[in-house]
Order: structure tokens, then C-alpha cells, then sequence
């Protein structure tokens, strides 16, 4: 009822992007927030970063560069159980806690999950529905589960319309 009422009287991009710019440690500017998300209290956002329903979770630090754009229902994890060496099964209630970096430039289609301790490289396009658990390089387009590069992007035409600021 609460949240009918707060969204009644709030347009809701506007509520979407004050919770994220309240939980975020760090935003440089120009935030759009077009579906209800959510940071961790170590997210550290760039210039024109663009959430379409994002959910950022754990303990651990969360870098997004500058014009980052996500679909749909995305999510970034920054810990884990500890399934390994905890002192109960199938977990306990520690965590295994790893930093998130994702650089400028980077695209991900609806759906996409991010591991803990995952690093994304800058232009890189992350396909819908993919399941990143592994580094994924500057440059290349990956999908799938687990997400994989099947594709570089074209570098000369990117620094070109780089150089031109041609950023959406």
C-alpha cells in the first residue's frame, strides 16, 4: 500500500533513480533509472549510467564506468556463501566477498547475471540472458551460460565515434 501511495505521488523515475543515487558510496552524474533497482552500499557509478531494473547485492565493491546501459531485470553479485570451508552444510552464514569492475562503455542485454569478483572490459556488450562468472575482454561481445566471447567489436569504428563523443 506504501509503495502505491510513495509511486502515487512520485513520478517513479524519479523515486528509481533517488533510492540508487541514496545507496550508492559514489555517483558522478547524469543517472537514469527507468525500472525499479537497487545498489549496494560500495557501488561506485560513472557518468550517464543508464539501469533499466538492476539489483546490485553483497558486501563487496561495485565499479561501473561511464555510459553504461542495461536491460531488464540484471543483477550483480558481489559475494557468495561460503559453500567450502564454512563451519555448516549446505553453507554458513559467512561470505566469500569479490569486487565487481565493469569499465566504460559496457551494454548488457535483459536478464544478464554477474558473478562476484568479475571484471568487464571497456565496450564490451554482454548478450540477454547471459551468465557472466569469468572476466570478459575490452572490445568483445559475449553471451550464454556460462557467457563466452563469440565476437569482437569493429575497434577502429568505436575509437572514431569515441573520439567524436558520439555517446548515447
Amino acid at each position: 500500500m506504501l509503495k502505491k501511495i510513495i509511486i502515487g505521488i512520485f513520478k517513479p523515475k524519479f523515486l528509481f533513480r533517488w533510492i540508487v543515487k541514496s545507496k550508492a558510496k559514489s555517483c558522478k552524474g547524469k543517472l537514469s533509472v527507468n525500472g525499479f533497482s537497487t545498489v549496494n552500499q560500495n557501488t561506485h557509478l560513472g557518468y550517464n549510467v543508464n539501469f533499466n531494473g538492476m539489483k546490485i547485492t553483497g558486501k563487496g565493491k561495485c565499479v561501473i564506468g561511464d555510459n553504461f546501459h542495461s536491460g531488464t531485470s540484471c543483477q550483480i553479485m558481489t559475494d557468495y556463501h561460503n559453500y567450502d570451508c564454512g563451519t555448516k552444510i549446505p553453507y554458513d552464514n559467512t561470505v566469500i566477498v569479490k569486487d565487481v569492475i565493469i569499465e566504460d562503455n559496457v551494454w548488457f542485454g535483459n536478464n544478464v547475471i554477474v558473478l562476484p569478483g568479475v571484471s568487464i572490459g571497456e565496450g564490451a556488450v554482454i548478450q540477454a540472458g547471459s551468465v557472466v562468472v569469468k572476466d570478459i575482454p575490452a572490445m568483445s561481445v559475449a553471451g550464454g551460460h556460462p557467457a563466452k566471447v563469440f565476437k569482437m567489436r569493429d575497434i577502429e569504428h568505436y575509437n572514431k565515434l569515441k573520439e567524436q563523443k558520439l555517446l548515447f
